[in-house]
């Protein structure tokens, strides 16, 4: 029965049914009216086939469908369903009306089960069910999405557009065997994607070896997902259903990124949907998630190769250098920030330049968290005034980086025992011999954000708080791709002692836990300290660098100064700074030299004068008196 014919049974419905509102007349006249509207309506039968056949639904599920499509969208049905329903005015039809039009009996078993939770019609997501408790009381309409889909609406729905994400296929390690899971109709399929890695491309280039269409949601995307509070849940299951949809509309396959939030929740709004889903997580399976354990995958990352051919897609092969292949960043990081440095260059009519994609992939990456540094200038290698063998292992460190994912493709060097895939080093060294500096511009080098741990919101007083919140630290910055930066490290990483109370006993614990926690890292860690020997000897074995920033001696303190003062437009003429005397008479670091010149700088612009010799001995004179010592050469 198409539309037409159910707008008939409509009217003789009403006319079986004429006390309560009008008369047989009256009823019979409106048949007539709706009979007459019918062609117009009639034209919506080749969408809803279309919706029948991708949800696999019975002529009797078409018929519900049917009708609740006609009280969505007639104003005559709609006040009809209302009348037939006893309400006296226009309303949805009950679940039993609705049984009742479609030409099947209330009375048979399988009229109810059809508006069960596992039925087609409720595992497509088709209907919403006003419940009141009763099947004859019950009403039933259609979801505004597809009521607007039938009516000829493709775009996505409001709740779920700021969810989507651009599919972007990436040919990496794993992506034929999630083919092959989604061939054997696989309803679940899961993917790990550690950081970094083409977890969601590898989904897209599936579904491509498929010739399939696929729909990516982004579930990191939904408001309050950090919380694990009622409100929060319930969003992340509605953004979930939404999707769905999304998918049974569109005949696709639903990808949906960051899968580890809903956790436990996922199986079953997954395996009571009704079309294929790869889900994708930061995280393992966990098998305490009931139910059948699906075919899981771990997602490769891109080469710096394959990044190399992205990039120059996107910005062109000039651009496309090493400072901007070793952004270590997904396929679909790599076409947002691609296009919004396009648009920055194209604004000031220019052509688009390594700084551009700098900048734009700092912004990408710094998005939560105050302690990540995500301002002020970019820190770069020609800002580190070092000896050569410390600059050549900060050097090192930072093309360790850029060559990781190139490593990890060869075979598995890391991550055997349970071992992550990050880099750790400690840089140790007097304070103001630039070990924070490095830790800058390792971060700005590889375009990452300097996610700083403050000290006062990881250590907590009650047991076992302090591992807790050292967890959500770390994951935070696997999260983001940030530099982990743990500066004054020996207060947390301190030796083990003998065990005296219990006191000793958890501060033991907690430095356990962060070796454990090194281990497993997948990210980059650094570890500034002053006092090395204050550092467990455990960790030596976790740290892959250790660079010790020496005292300056004189040619280095001679390049600090004149690193510094180069930072000014001009110096005196008249009154020259003598850089051969502040370096063989000022032994001081670099941090203290900083200072130096920023004291006489803010000296010079208070007398407006340009700086000469005379504003850095005076601010030399009191730094030093800061720091308790005395200048006893006769030539100062």
């Amino acid at each position: 029965m198409g539309t037409s014919g159910a707008l008939r049974a409509f009217g003789a419905a009403v006319a079986r049914r004429g006390p309560g509102w009008a008369d047989g007349a009256a009823a019979r006249g409106a048949l007539d009216a709706l009979t007459a509207d019918a062609p117009g309506l009639g034209a919506l039968d080749p969408a809803l086939d279309d919706l029948v056949d991708a949800c696999a639904l019975t002529p009797t599920d078409r018929q519900v469908v049917a009708v609740a499509l006609l009280a969505e969208t007639h104003p005559v049905a709609h006040l009809l369903c209302g009348l037939l329903a006893g309400d006296g005015a226009a309303g949805l039809p009950t679940t039993a009306l609705a049984v009742e039009l479609a030409g099947a009996s209330v009375l048979d078993p399988a009229a109810h089960g059809r508006f069960a939770p596992g039925a087609a019609l409720r595992r497509a997501g088709l209907l919403r069910l006003v419940a009141a408790g009763t099947f004859a009381t019950t009403r039933v309409g259609l979801v505004p999405r597809v009521v607007a889909h039938l009516l000829g609406r493709r775009d996505a729905a409001a709740e779920v557009r700021p969810l989507l994400t651009e599919a972007v296929p990436a040919d990496v390690t794993g992506y034929a065997e999630v083919a092959a899971a989604l061939a054997a109709d696989e309803p679940l399929v899961w993917v790990h994607a550690p950081v970094g890695a083409a977890g969601t491309g590898l989904a897209v280039a599936a579904c491509r070896e498929l010739d399939v269409a696929c729909v990516v949601v982004d579930l990191e995307r939904v408001p309050a997902v950090a919380g694990s509070d009622g409100p929060a849940r319930a969003a992340l299951h509605d953004a979930v259903r939404a999707a769905q949809l999304e998918a049974v509309l569109g005949r696709c396959v639903l990808v949906l990124a960051g899968a580890h939030l809903p956790g436990p929740d996922l199986v079953r709004l997954v395996t009571d949907g009704a079309v294929p889903v790869v889900a994708v997580g930061g995280t393992v399976w966990d098998p305490r998630w009931a139910g059948p354990l699906p075919p899981t995958v771990t997602a490769g990352r891109l080469t710096l190769a394959q990044r190399a051919e992205r990039w120059a897609a996107m910005t062109g092969p000039d651009v496309a250098t090493a400072d901007v292949v070793s952004l270590r960043m997904t396929p679909e990081e790599i076409v947002r920030v691609g296009r919004r440095a396009r648009a920055d260059a194209a604004r000031d009519s220019r052509d688009v330049d390594v700084d551009d994609v700098r900048r734009t992939a700092r912004r990408l990456g710094g998005a939560a968290g105050s302690r990540v540094r995500t301002q002020g200038t970019a820190a770069t290698l020609d800002d580190l005034v070092l000896p050569d063998h410390t600059r050549r292992e900060v050097e090192r460190l930072v093309a360790w980086a850029r060559h990781r994912d190139d490593v990890l493709a060869l075979g598995d060097l890391h991550g055997k025992g349970g071992k992550g895939t990050g880099i750790s080093a400690l840089f140790s060294g007097s304070p103001g011999t630039g070990k924070t500096l490095a830790a800058h511009v390792v971060a700005d080098t590889l375009g990452m954000d300097l996610f700083q741990v403050d000290l006062s919101s990881v250590v907590d007083k009650y047991i076992g708080e302090t591992e807790k919140n050292l967890e959500r630290v770390f994951r935070q910055a696997e999260s983001l791709n940030a530099v982990l930066f743990f500066d004054e490290a020996d207060a947390l990483f301190g030796s083990r002692s003998a065990v005296t109370d219990a006191k000793d006993r958890y501060a033991n614990q907690e430095v356990a836990y962060l070796l454990q926690r090194m281990e497993a890292a997948e990210g980059l860690t650094i570890l500034a300290t002053n006092l090395r020997g204050n550092l467990d000897p455990a960790f030596a074995r976790r740290l892959h660098f250790m660079v010790h920033f020496p005292d300056p001696d004189v040619p280095t303190r001679r390049a600090l100064w004149q690193h510094h003062l180069a930072q000014l437009p001009a110096t005196d003429p008249e009154d020259p700074v003598d850089l051969d005397l502040l370096a063989e008479t000022v032994e001081v670091c670099g941090g203290d030299i900083r200072n130096v010149v920023l004291a006489a700088t803010y000296d010079a612009v208070t007398g407006g004068v340009p700086l000469g010799m005379r504003h850095v001995r005076a601010a030399t004179e009191r730094e030093i008196a800061k720091l308790g010592r005395r200048l006893t050469d006769p030539r100062w």
